[in-house]
């Protein structure tokens, strides 16, 4: 039998992120040199990085970066498969470590980060691979915001205060009349509203000519099954769609610290505007 402690077990555990059956068979196999069994595991599971392909990765973590002087920020979303590993030191390691890489290479796209190189002759997606390999999991990177052309934010939100951040909210503001304290407080809590409201569109502008016409369609169609007349049509179909700016533009929508107010409002009175944001839910 190999000659290993269980201390040997957890190292390898904290090296790698992989399980405990796993660490106890490959110190076994490396008749316990803990640096021999981080190589066979890494082998054991690239093998395996194919066959996950197929499987889901709906867990996972959402990281922000953001400049001390909040001219830039970043925000990444990195999945996994189950909660066990989206909570590992490993896992949110490489999720910070990609969130860096953002900050200093700003890729225009998520094809061109996964080809940046992140480490001397290593691609971000050869990163993730290892990460794979590791962990012993399925981990996916598909998207991630950058801003910096502005007063950058964060908001970070634990659904589970045993799991890491699973919703993310990156926020930029104008440069505005308002002081930078007045800017970090309206920021933190137009973020806080965004990761609760979930907003799809920043403004009725923002909002594709298709969408608003398929809208006034449904709309129309709903009110003439409910049998309502056909002079009232216009004006309950004018109000339908209002109801739909209202729940989906972020300025329309209810500020969430004073219903009373549209979150156009709340920023106007604060002297700045809303130029931009991103919000990612773990898996949605």
């Amino acid at each position: 039998m190999a000659n290993y402690t269980a201390a040997d077990v957890k190292k390898l555990r904290e090296l790698t992120g992989a399980g405990m059956m796993d660490c106890k068979k490959a110190l076994d196999e490396a008749e316990g040199d803990v640096d021999k069994a981080v190589e066979i595991l890494r082998v054991k599971g690239q093998k395996g990085v194919a066959k996950r392909e197929s499987r889901t990765a709906s867990n996972g973590a959402v990281v922000a970066r953001i400049a001390d002087d909040n001219t830039s920020g970043v925000l990444v979303e990195l999945k996994c498969e189950t909660d066990f590993v989206a909570k590992g030191d490993k896992f949110t390691g490489v999720a910070d470590e990609i969130a860096a890489h953002v900050d200093a290479t700003d890729p225009a796209d998520t094809p061109a980060l996964l080809a940046s190189e992140i480490e001397s002759g290593k691609t971000v997606q050869a990163y993730v691979d290892e990460a794979n390999a590791t962990l012993g999991e399925k981990i996916v990177l598909d998207r991630f915001a950058k801003f910096a052309d502005g007063y950058v934010a964060a908001y970070l939100h634990r659904t589970s205060p045993d799991l890491p951040p699973q919703v993310g909210v990156l926020v930029e503001l104008d440069a505005g009349s308002a002081d930078a304290e007045a800017k970090a407080g309206i920021a933190k809590d137009v973020a806080q509203h965004i990761a609760a409201f979930a907003p799809k569109f920043l403004s009725r502008d923002a909002v594709p000519a298709e969408t608003v016409e398929s809208e006034r369609r449904i709309a129309e169609d709903t009110a003439r099954e409910e049998g309502k007349p056909e002079q009232a049509l216009p004006k309950i179909v004018e109000g339908r769609v209002n109801g739909f700016y209202k729940e989906n533009c972020l300025l329309d929508q209810p500020f969430a610290k004073d219903n009373k107010k549209s979150v156009e409002k709340v920023l106007q009175e604060a002297g700045v505007a809303v130029k931009r944001f991103a919000r990612f839910r773990v898996g949605a």
